[in-house]
């Protein structure tokens, strides 16, 4: 059952639920309860509606429906069509490194700490149902050959935060942050210059790796945390290269990014962290605020 907890924290009011396998929080400089209650339903709302409609784990929405079309093409609508156009972006800024249909790979890596690297069978065997560039696309059809997948979740998380930014920023003028699991993002700046002190967190795990102070904008953190395979004492990275199906190498624990949008963070943090071992200097040239662990 999806419920939502609203209560008092210092010197504003906090809201929580989980969505997208995260803990979200809603942070508001409100007092009246009643109107941030209606914040944090409205917010919560959102979050799950864009999960219900983009989760590959869900069975009855349009990402099922692709993935399960069998080579046949299927329509569909606007939304949908404009996160792949994003998706289409990403893949296309980082030269095939980010692609939402490698998410197939997970039927051969398992990252549960053991030391079960795939074979250069099983990656040869799967690696051929990747590949962004074979999904075709017009106007509000897609088709998708069989045995391809797509797989949402590597923008669908930061797309939920900017729109219940949108949503929040409709209902007050006042400061609200929204925080999807360490991806977030706040309305307008909070009352006499101060901030939101909020825990940097990773995918997967529970505990702050730090403390941002965030006056304005968005962060987006990416990382492996618990999510990775030890063999020979070599530690593969959840990080995959759809190119050769294979980890990406010396990729950072983490990698947290500051811009105007949530979206606009995590595509940046995301594509620093497909560069393994020259994020930080490919963070350098981007002229954007990062963390790097």
């Amino acid at each position: 059952m999806r419920t939502t907890e609203l209560k008092k924290e210092n010197d504003f009011l906090k809201g929580t639920f989980m969505a997208m396998a995260s803990p979200c929080d809603v942070l508001m400089e409100i007092e009246n309860e009643s109107l941030a209650q209606d914040i944090l339903n409205a917010v919560a709302e959102e979050a799950w509606r864009i999960e219900d409609k983009f989760s590959r784990y869900k069975k009855d929405n349009i990402i099922f429906k692709i993935n399960h079309s069998h080579g046949k093409t299927v329509a569909i609508d606007e939304e949908t069509s404009r996160l792949f156009d994003f998706a289409n972006e990403l893949f296309e800024i980082s030269e095939g490194l980010f692609d939402v249909t490698s998410g197939v790979l997970r039927q051969i890596w398992k990252f549960d700490g053991s030391d079960n690297v795939p074979t250069k069978k099983q990656i040869k065997k799967i690696i051929k149902n990747i590949g962004w560039q074979k999904v075709n696309r017009e106007n509000c059809d897609v088709t998708l050959l069989k045995d391809m997948e797509i797989d949402l979740g590597g923008i669908g998380k930061e797309y939920a935060v900017d729109r219940c930014v949108q949503i929040a920023r409709k209902k007050t003028k006042n400061s609200v942050l929204v925080n999807f699991g360490g991806d977030l993002a706040m309305t307008t700046a909070r009352k006499n210059n101060a901030f939101w002190s909020v825990g940097r967190l990773v995918t997967g795990s529970d505990e702050a790796c730090g403390l941002f102070q965030l006056y304005r904008g968005a962060i987006a953190t990416s990382g492996d945390a618990n999510r990775y395979l030890i063999k020979k004492g070599v530690r593969y990275s959840h990080i995959l290269n759809p190119k050769t199906g294979r980890s990406i190498i010396d990729a950072p624990h983490t990698i947290s990014v500051a811009a105007p949008t949530c979206v606009e963070a995590g595509m940046m943090s995301t594509l620093a962290m497909l560069q393994g071992g020259q994020a930080e200097e490919f963070l350098k040239l981007q002229d954007v605020d990062y963390w790097v662990d």
